[in-house]
């Protein structure tokens, strides 16, 4: 039988498709990031779980993908779900998913709800092409050594966020990547008090300064187009200095500034220094 990656509502119950209601109630095993807010779920569309209910977050992923592979080579069929949206998009899942391929275990999914998708659709940022970011560091040096690898990155940029951290994300953001760069902060996607904000960076983190409350996704538009000439040394030895502050040592700093702005890496020392 195979295992079943479904997606479950990021908060608008009434997105829950057919397939998934069909799936949580004839499952041999259902594997929940939160068994609560599954035990809510299911309580909430008024089904009968018959099947064995297991956590499975990240603390225990590694210990409880084995006896799972076992339900699954033993012919159960395995659901699992996340606490919203898509299993693996930052939740766990990879580990089973990996183990399942290796064992020749089919495996299915349920598409649906994804704030991922929901927050590009909205942004109102260029969409055909686009990256996936995750959640940025905690750590205020981590977070901006993530941001200085991204700053010529063409692309618009998905990243989810806690609540607490979107002031500071958002100044980070600016720093790196330009006041006027336009973004986008989504929050509580489809649920009651849905909101998106969109502007630049410098508007969106006044904005945040208040507090910000909710779950949260952020969409930043890609680095524009550069050629060479139209970088001004206060341009380069400004992206050093932003590196050199996050711990990174000189050379790399001027290796990783020369090949963002394809310029030569002498000009870019010179500039520097």
């Amino acid at each position: 039988m195979p295992l079943v990656l479904a997606a479950t509502p990021i908060g608008n119950i009434a997105d829950a498709s057919p397939r998934l209601r069909d799936a949580l109630a004839t499952a041999d095993v259902i594997a929940a990031e939160d068994t609560r807010r599954l035990n809510r779920l299911v309580a909430a569309l008024d089904i009968v779980v018959t099947g064995r209910i297991v956590s499975f977050y990240d603390a225990v992923e590694a210990a409880r993908t084995p006896p799972l592979l076992a339900d699954l080579v033993g012919g159960r069929t395995v659901l699992l779900v996340s606490d919203a949206g898509m299993p693996l998009v930052s939740d766990p899942g990879h580990r089973l998913v990996a183990a399942a391929i290796d064992a020749g275990i089919d495996i299915t999914v349920l598409p649906g709800p994804s704030s991922v998708l929901a927050a590009v659709a909205l942004a109102g940022l260029p969409t055909d092409r686009w990256c996936f970011e995750g959640f940025l560091p905690r750590r205020a040096g981590e977070r901006r050594r993530r941001l200085a690898e991204l700053v010529r990155e063409p692309r618009t940029i998905v990243f989810f966020e806690a609540p607490h951290r979107v002031a500071a994300a958002l100044a980070d953001l600016g720093s790196a990547f330009g006041a006027d760069r336009r973004a986008a902060v989504c929050r509580e996607l489809t649920k009651t008090y849905e909101e998106v904000r969109r502007g630049t960076l410098a508007e969106l983190t006044e904005w945040a300064r208040t507090g910000v409350r909710g779950e949260i996704v952020l969409v930043v538009a890609g680095a524009p187009a550069e050629s060479p000439a139209d970088v001004d040394d206060a341009t380069l030895a400004t992206a050093v200095a932003v590196l050199l502050e996050t711990g990174m040592t000189r050379r790399d700093a001027v290796d990783q500034v020369a090949a963002e702005h394809g310029v030569p890496r002498r000009r870019v020392y010179s500039a520097a220094t």
